[in-house]
């Protein structure tokens, strides 16, 4: 593809944007303090030198009762302004534009000074808010306008005002949050008056030419949020008071219905963004699950959208832009929507990075430096470990040499791609076979690698991987009783009754693994009850579900909700995934045995004591993994790392971020 829409040209106003990629805000952590503006001066700075047309930044409160925690980012000062310029400057440094984010977080901010349209709890946050009285909001509206103003001044090409995902611009335009009966709440005219007259009043102070853009919510995904003929009048509104384009967002924090996760099919919020565009004479920008640049040329190619955002692509690769123009996309390490360390980090209070890319975020302490000394570097197993390190080291100037015994390269990552919702995953395995291709990495599939074979090199990486852990239950011997591993690998096709040992996030995944049946992106979203909001108000309707692939009985030792430990900003989707598909979920199981029949066998198990038996076809165990060290050895200039140092689930984003470190540390 030549991606001739995607990388031409737009002109916004008095900007003039070289590609239409779109970085879409992300909070990274690097936003919150005066001390880490350098840090996000390199952190953007890498982005813009990748070839990304806009940057847009995390969030930036207009008052303190807008910060998204204590002491976070704010924009309301010409101090304020006046660090900025340390960031922008070092974008225009390197050819690109960024824009700045006024976010105020309303009842979703994590204070107890949380404020918002009506005193309505988030169902997400433990602080109720106070209602802002009449002069409080007015004073908002022209705190999110001095925050415009000052982004300008900070030289900001744009700013974005952000309009959705559930902050405190959606807590008054929806019926659920806002209960007022004044000039701002009590019919659609009047709730929309806040972000119109914020656009209004942010115009009037930084010209015709500045570009305000709009994060417009055309998906609430809540019950009593917006109709599509709200957003739409809303839509019309914002455009007449000075918006130069609509970036859009979908569905709030608390919805029911994920909208960006690795489970999200890819695109799945297009013909939305096509509806607004059809409706306005501005540019319209998509989000959400564009990952590639092929859905991002054909977005804008086929009339859907003017720009693409890709916030967190642009997190596990910051060249995606160049290597697109230059015609190396092959070589993009694709986002793949796992969130475990971005938005996890994000919302846990840690600073964001990437999984696949552990250098996000630390461009300036997690460094490649070329090394002075011309060394050999071997790499045991080609894991996801093993693979950073083996491309970490090569990239630096050393020789390496990676060894893996199988056939294929990527060990456990191989087994994870193959869960439904997990196929992204692949790109990971793609991305990192042709790294190896361009930097000279010697690669040496079926090879069983030696002491011996070891000796002549400089740096020997062990990353040996884990293997399944088999507990010790009497019966498990038999050919019935299976690992996850020969399931994802295919070496077993399970019956229709399966009990899986094991609720850590493999038990899960082997579970929905298990009982998915492939489906059109129509029917993920009749499964998520995701409406036409021109019907449904919030695009909000009654999921419709479909019978499981086959019955499963998931059982854990922990009495603990099953679940509770997968990741913060996707778990509960996860855990949803699990009721939807009818799966049993039995806690506090101790097992007996696993007595043979003629065409089944039978689990026998005790929960508080009382005694139960499961007749099923196969017995799945994922009870956790045990490190393969047979080659370690404690010797000068070696080094553990990956699962082979710490068998704990299959950790991938802790095992990219080792292989990368120890690799940088040569």
């Amino acid at each position: 593809m030549a991606y001739e829409s995607l990388l031409s040209p737009l002109t916004i106003g008095s900007l003039t944007l070289r590609n239409r990629v779109v970085m879409g805000s992300m909070h990274t952590g690097l936003e919150d303090h005066a001390w880490d503006i350098p840090k996000l001066a390199a952190y953007f700075a890498e982005r813009a030198r990748g070839g990304t047309g806009l940057i847009i930044t995390g969030g930036y409160a207009p008052n303190k009762r807008g910060w998204l925690k204590p002491f976070a980012s704010e924009m309301s000062s010409r101090l304020h302004a006046a660090q900025h310029r340390r960031v922008t400057a070092a974008v225009h440094e390197e050819g690109g534009a960024i824009a700045m984010q006024v976010l105020h977080a309303g009842r979703y901010a994590y204070t107890p000074f949380s404020v918002s349209a009506s005193a309505v709890q988030a169902p997400i946050n433990p602080f109720k808010p106070a209602a802002l009285s009449d002069k409080a909001v007015d004073a908002t509206v022209t705190d999110f306008a001095k925050s415009v103003a000052l982004a300008k001044r900070a030289g900001y090409d744009a700013v974005e005002i952000m309009g959705s995902e559930g902050y405190l611009i959606n807590q008054f335009l929806a019926e659920r949050t806002n209960q007022r009966e004044d000039r701002w709440g009590g019919t659609t005219t009047n709730r929309m008056r806040f972000p119109v007259e914020i656009v209004r009043r942010s115009r009037e102070l930084v010209g015709d030419d500045f570009p305000i853009i709009f994060r417009l919510s055309i998906l609430d995904l809540v019950e009593d949020g917006q109709t599509w003929e709200e957003t739409v009048e809303l839509a019309y509104a914002l455009q007449d008071a000075g918006v130069s384009v609509f970036n859009t967002g979908i569905g709030w924090h608390e919805a029911r219905v994920p909208t960006i996760i690795t489970q999200v099919p890819r695109g799945a919020w297009l013909d939305m963004t096509a509806r607004l565009k059809a409706e306005v004479s501005v540019p319209v920008c998509a989000s959400n699950r564009i990952n590639t640049p092929e859905l991002a040329e054909s977005a804008i190619a086929e009339g859907k959208a003017d720009l693409v955002s890709m916030a967190r692509p642009l997190l596990a690769d910051p060249e995606f832009a160049k290597k697109t123009a230059e015609g190396r996309t092959d070589e993009i390490n694709t986002c793949i929507a796992c969130n475990q360390a971005c938005l996890d980090h994000a919302f846990s209070n840690k600073a964001a990075s990437c999984l696949v890319n552990p250098r996000a975020a630390r461009e300036t302490t997690l460094v490649l430096r070329p090394t002075k000394l011309k060394q050999t570097v071997a790499v045991v197993g080609a894991g996801p470990a093993g693979l950073a390190a083996a491309t970490s080291a090569a990239e630096r100037g050393f020789s390496v040499t990676l060894f893996e015994k199988a056939s294929q390269l990527g060990g456990q990552f191989r087994l994870a791609m193959e869960v439904p919702g997990k196929e992204d995953f692949k790109d990971t395995l793609r991305y990192f076979t042709r790294r190896l291709e361009v930097l000279g990495v010697e690669v040496r599939l079926d090879t069983e690698a030696t002491t011996a074979d070891l000796e002549p090199f400089d740096h020997v990486i062990v990353s040996t991987g884990v293997t399944p852990r088999v507990p010790q239950i009497a019966g498990s011997e038999d050919a019935r009783v299976v690992t996850y591993a020969d399931v994802l690998a295919g070496r077993v096709v399970p019956g229709d009754r399966v009990a899986v040992i094991g609720a850590g996030g493999i038990g899960v995944d082997v579970s929905v693994w298990l009982t998915h049946r492939p489906e059109s992106l129509d029917e993920w979203k009749a499964r998520w009850g995701v409406g036409d909001p021109a019907t449904f108000r919030g695009g909000l309707t009654r999921p419709v579900l479909e019978a499981p692939a086959r019955q499963v009985t998931l059982l854990q030792r922990k009495a603990t909700p099953i679940g509770i430990g997968l990741g913060k900003t996707s778990g509960w989707a996860h855990r949803a995934h699990l009721k939807q598909d009818g799966i049993k979920q039995v806690r506090g199981a101790t097992y007996d045995k696993i007595e043979a029949g003629d065409d089944s066998v039978i689990l026998h198990y005790a929960v508080d004591g009382e005694p139960h038996t499961l007749e099923v076809d196969h017995v799945v165990l994922c009870a956790g993994q045990e490190s393969v060290r047979n080659l370690w050895t404690e010797r000068e200039h070696w080094h553990l790392i990956g699962g082979a140092d710490v068998a704990a689930e299959l950790d991938a984003k802790r095992a990219i971020q080792q292989g990368t470190e120890v690799a940088a540390g040569l």
